[in-house]
This record gives structure tokens, C-alpha cells and sequence, in this order.
């Protein structure tokens, strides 16, 4: 899958999941948080679709804000996470 696969993988996800299909407010640098697309549970359903979609474990200590925080961020920390397992 390349790079620009992951972006609309965990765009999709967010669309259907946490807008309703209403994407016309996201962008791939908007604030997830901040905008109030996706809170604290929501992260945990996310990490647990990137777990299971990508076959990888996310620590504890990656559950940060900057790796979640937009879909560049997501795009970013799931690179450096697959290239550390290949």
C-alpha cells in the first residue's frame, strides 16, 4: 500500500465512523481533536482498526496526541511503524 493509500485508508475510517459520511470538514491536517472529530474513545477505536488492518501492535507509549492528531500525523506514525516491522 503506498503512502498516499494509508491517507485515504484512515480518511475513509474517519468518515464513516466519525463524521457520518460528511467529509466537506476534513482535511488531512485537520486538527482531529481539536475539531472535535475524534476524542479520547475514538482514539481507542482507531489504534484498534490500525491494529488490525496494518497486523501491528501499538504500545502504550504511542498513544500520544502528535501521533493521532490529523491524518498526516496518523500517515506519518503508521510509515515509521511499518518500516520498523519490515
Amino acid at each position: 500500500m503506498s503512502q498516499q493509500n494509508y491517507s485515504e485508508f484512515i480518511r475513509t475510517f474517519i468518515i464513516d465512523n466519525f463524521l457520518f459520511g460528511d467529509d466537506s470538514q476534513l482535511k488531512n491536517d485537520t486538527p482531529l481533536f481539536e475539531k472535535g472529530i475524534i476524542d479520547s474513545t475514538g482514539v481507542l477505536e482507531l489504534v484498534s482498526f490500525i491494529e488490525e488492518s496494518f497486523n501491528i501492535t501499538i504500545l502504550d507509549d504511542e498513544l500520544v496526541q502528535d501521533n493521532f492528531s490529523s491524518i498526516n500525523a496518523i500517515e506519518k506514525f503508521l510509515q515509521n511503524k511499518l518500516n520498523h516491522y519490515s
